[in-house]
């Protein structure tokens, strides 16, 4: 971990996981797993079915604790919290944000009333019934809202999208939210070509804004938005680096590419 941590001293890092372990009744789903995500960047990471994908962004969350090893949340005031001592909803307060690959958005409300309801402010009943957007807020979503192409279906309900549609919907209702770290699960998964196209112009949109972590199986689409590549087989980082390093890499080719 120390040698690892040494290459990446002066990285500007938003998020560290050092020697990061968690098992499942014996299954290790996470084998000692070193990652870095520094800021405003977009990382790809790709493995096999049982490569620890899920686990690792359920661990980032909160929603899974590790059995050792750390994963550190760097504020911009310098300040380093230990993300494993947290509870999902103290994580989320953070400012890391997660989309699963399942859309979930308010079928019966407008789309704009979706944008409205994200919005990064106070929360309880009393406030959500008596809240009016003031004008900052109605800027915000209208910057959300053209971010995210959905300017022109604004006053239609969110179930009358269409699946590619509900996707963008959900992640400008976690960027409502103003997070800095976004994870997005199988964004392009069901899409067509073109909306898939489009999903990677949104993210490659929001480089730079939001450090974002891509979790995805279609390569074409990595190829797309890809800069730096993780692949994680059996819960440990096979291979980092760009598109072609990872996708002409003969172990790289073996364990995952050779299965597609």
């Amino acid at each position: 971990m120390k040698i690892i941590s040494e290459l990446h001293k002066g990285t500007d890092l938003v998020l560290s996981a050092e020697g990061v372990n968690r098992s499942f009744d014996g299954f290790k789903a996470i084998n000692d797993l070193n990652f870095y995500l520094a800021e405003g960047e977009l990382r790809t990471v790709i493995g096999p079915n049982g490569a620890g994908k899920s686990t690792f962004m359920d661990l980032i969350t909160g929603r899974t604790r590790p059995d050792g090893g750390t994963i550190t949340f760097h504020e911009d005031d310098g300040h380093d919290i230990d993300l494993t001592k947290l509870r999902e909803y103290e994580v989320n307060r953070l400012g890391i944000a997660r989309k699963f690959q399942t859309p979930s958005v308010f079928n019966n409300h407008t789309v704009y009333e979706n944008i409205l309801l994200s919005l990064n402010r106070p929360r309880g009943v009393m406030s959500a019934l008596f809240y009016k957007p003031t004008k900052k807020d109605l800027e915000e979503i209208d910057v959300v809202l053209e971010l995210i192409r959905l300017t022109d279906r604004k006053h239609d309900l969110a179930g009358f999208l269409s699946h590619g549609q509900k996707q963008w919907l959900e992640i400008g209702m976690l960027l409502a939210q103003k997070p800095r770290i976004l994870l997005v699960d199988e964004p392009a998964a069901g899409m067509s070509d073109e909306e898939t196209e489009r999903t990677g112009e949104l993210l490659l949109s929001l480089r730079g804004k939001h450090s974002i972590i891509v979790v995805e199986h279609d390569m074409e689409f990595i190829r797309q938005i890809a800069t730096k590549v993780t692949v994680l087989h059996q819960g440990h980082v096979l291979k980092e680096g760009s598109f072609d390093e990872v996708s002409s890499d003969p172990t790289v080719k073996k364990v995952y590419l050779g299965r597609q």
